[in-house]
Order: C-alpha cells, then sequence, then structure tokens
C-alpha cells in the first residue's frame, strides 16, 4: 500500500447495478483501491455471465484482488439464480439439529460460489429467533437455542473454510429479538445485560471461542441501551471495540451492515457514518447501492486522518486484517478447463439431493436424522 488513500480504499465494499460494469465502476475499481463488491441479485443472471462478471471485476483491480461478497444464506435470503442449488435457509438446518447436513449445505453452497468467481459469503446468521413478531430474522436463524446456533453456525464456517470461501457470522451482537426492520428504521432491544449475555450474545461467545470460529463479522444496526444508550452496534466503540474485540476476543474483520440503510442514513450522511464506523472499530464499510459514495467518503477520512479525528495507525489496523484474510483466501483464477468442471456441478443432481433432503425438515418439524 503506498498512501493513506490507498489504504482507505480497502476498507470499502460497495454494490453497483447492471449485469456488467459501466465505465464509472471499472474507473472506481483502478482509482480508489476498494477492498472488494457486492454482488445482489441485479448482478446476476446466469453462471457464465456471473463469472465473466467477477473476471472482469478483478482484472479492473490490478494492485489488490477483490473481496467479492453475497448474501447466500438461503430460504428468503438467496441471490444466486437458477440454475444454483436453492437450500431452504437456517430453520430448516435448525429443525435438522445435523452439523453433518450444515456443513454440507454450506460445502456445496461454497463450490457454486467459487465456480463463479464468488469468494465471500455474508453466512451464516447467528441471530437467536426469539421474537415471532420479528420481521427481518425469523427463519434466517437456526432457531431459539443459542447453543444449538452456535453448534450449526460453526458447521456451516467449517463447510466454507474447506472448500475457500470466506464466511462471516452476523448480526452481532443479535439482530433476533427485534420487532423493526433495520432497512427501514432504528430498531432497539432493550434487554438487560444478563439477558444480551446469555441469548443474544451466546452464541457469537461460544463461536469466537472455538479454533473454527469466523475470520469475519458483521455488525446489526441495532440500539441496545445496556450495552450503549446512544450508538447503534454499528457506531458503538463500547460494543464493537469493548465488547467484541475485548470481552469475547474477536481477531478478525468486523464488516458493517449496510450503511445505506435508513437506521444509519436517517441520522447521518454516508461521511459521517464511515467516520463514526471507523471509530468505533469497524474494517470494513459496505455500500450496497451508490458506489459514488466511497470518493466522498474516502475524502472525508483522509480529512480527518489529517485533522487528528483517527490516526493513520488505526487505518493500518484494519488493512493489515483484511490483507491477512486476502492472502489466506482470494486466489488467482481458475484454468478455463478447472472453472468448467465447477460449473457443471452447479445445480448438479447431488447438490439438489442435499436440498431436498434439508427441505423435509420444513414439511415435517418433528422429523429427526
Amino acid at each position: 500500500m503506498t498512501s493513506l488513500r490507498e489504504a482507505l480504499g480497502q476498507m470499502f465494499l460497495f454494490g453497483f447495478q447492471g449485469y456488467e460494469p459501466e465505465k464509472d465502476i471499472l474507473d472506481l475499481l483502478r482509482t480508489l483501491n476498494p477492498g472488494g463488491v457486492v454482488l445482489f441479485r441485479r448482478n446476476l443472471r446466469d453462471p457464465e455471465q456471473i463469472l465473466a462478471l467477477t473476471r472482469q471485476l478483478q482484472g479492473a483491480s490490478p494492485n489488490v484482488p477483490l473481496f467479492i461478497a453475497i448474501d447466500q444464506e438461503g430460504g428468503n435470503v438467496t441471490r444466486l439464480p437458477e440454475p444454483f442449488t436453492y437450500f431452504p435457509g437456517n430453520r430448516a438446518l435448525g429443525r435438522s439439529g445435523s452439523e453433518d447436513l450444515a456443513c454440507a449445505c454450506a460445502e456445496v453452497t461454497s463450490k457454486e460460489l467459487l465456480a463463479v468467481g464468488i469468494n465471500f459469503n455474508f453466512a451464516p446468521v447467528l441471530d437467536v429467533d426469539t421474537n415471532p413478531q420479528n420481521p427481518i430474522i425469523g427463519p434466517r436463524s437456526f432457531g431459539p437455542d443459542p447453543t444449538e446456533v452456535a453448534r450449526l453456525g460453526l458447521a456451516m464456517l467449517k463447510g466454507f473454510r474447506n472448500n475457500g470461501v470466506i464466511g462471516l457470522g452476523k448480526h452481532f451482537p443479535g439482530h433476533g429479538d427485534t420487532s423493526q426492520d433495520s432497512h427501514l428504521t432504528l430498531p432497539v432491544v432493550a434487554h438487560t445485560l444478563d439477558r444480551l449475555q446469555t441469548v443474544e450474545l451466546e452464541p457469537f461467545r461460544l463461536v469466537i471461542q472455538d479454533p473454527d470460529g469466523p475470520e469475519a463479522m458483521m455488525t446489526a444496526h441495532v440500539l441496545y441501551p445496556s450495552l450503549d444508550p446512544e450508538m447503534p452496534a454499528t457506531l458503538s466503540s463500547r460494543i464493537l471495540k469493548e465488547v467484541l474485540r475485548n470481552e469475547l476476543g474477536f481477531n478478525g474483520v468486523i464488516v458493517t451492515d449496510d450503511l445505506e440503510m435508513k437506521a444509519i442514513l436517517d441520522r447521518l450522511g454516508p461521511e459521517e457514518a464511515s467516520l463514526m464506523a471507523v471509530k468505533a472499530g469497524a474494517d470494513q464499510l459496505l455500500f450496497c447501492h451508490h458506489p459514488s459514495y466511497l470518493s466522498r467518503c474516502i475524502d472525508f477520512l483522509v480529512a480527518a486522518v489529517e485533522e487528528g479525528h483517527v490516526t493513520e495507525t488505526r487505518i493500518l489496523e484494519s488493512v493489515q486484517r483484511i490483507s491477512i484474510l486476502k492472502e489466506r483466501y482470494v486466489r488467482r483464477p481458475l484454468s478455463p478447463e478447472d472453472q468448467q468442471v465447477l460449473i457443471e456441478k452447479i445445480g448438479c443432481k447431488e447438490h439438489r439431493a442435499l436440498a431436498e433432503e434439508i427441505s423435509l425438515f420444513l414439511e415435517d418439524p418433528q422429523r429427526a436424522t
């Protein structure tokens, strides 16, 4: 890294519109040195198009390879279209109680992601499903038992890691007992500290303590007054530094949830949100819809360093964590022959049979493996 601006670029992940990157996106990749991109259904048509897209994106980032990320949880958060294998989501895995099925699901998902050049999956959800009125988590959770959530989450993380894809635990410190959607407003979880420790925080504590725990964690845009009465987790030094880093001992990459969600942007502009997230301890800042924010935010952060609001050492700490993760996972493209072998396995009979086996647990919750 040769400059502060380039270092700051690594701290951003962004989304964009379309099946192909426009010239402004390619220019952004060449000039701002962003850490990576996140893909949505709006970018994804079929395996051949997705592979061409990821290769074009990587080719426009000649100095540092990109994280190419996606939310491929299964169930109602599924980005990849047919013919990719559709898995029913964490509720079905939770009802199965099977670490083997959770791991196998993650293995198949990883193989299909790598077939098209995607190296970072924003999964699994580690939120505990304790509120039937929750509009955003519900079936995305493994269930209401924190220990089971951790056990099955670890199995999925193992499946991702063993097949060369980065997994990520979310949404720290727990989005399971909200009655509002942070895409639309700022939810509040008003439980006591004791309750947070035994339910919401417990899966995160257990997976972090495990040697096979997550190497990345995503924050929640949720206010927890017992932990920080003023700031949502994404912007809270108390939650990210004191709780996640110091108390729980997490040493990996902290990724914000989308900073364009209304829980944040209703209160702060993108520049101020970026600075507050960095000061709180976040390593990567996620902007899913407006790539133009990156240049503005990087300029703002450069000025913040120059004015002493945040130190360059703090920036380089994040870049070091990001670099370690990239060195571990982000590989050169496979040969066309090897890539074709992977593509031909997408949605194959064996993959679909596994998805059908897992789906049975939604149809018959009493079924046991």
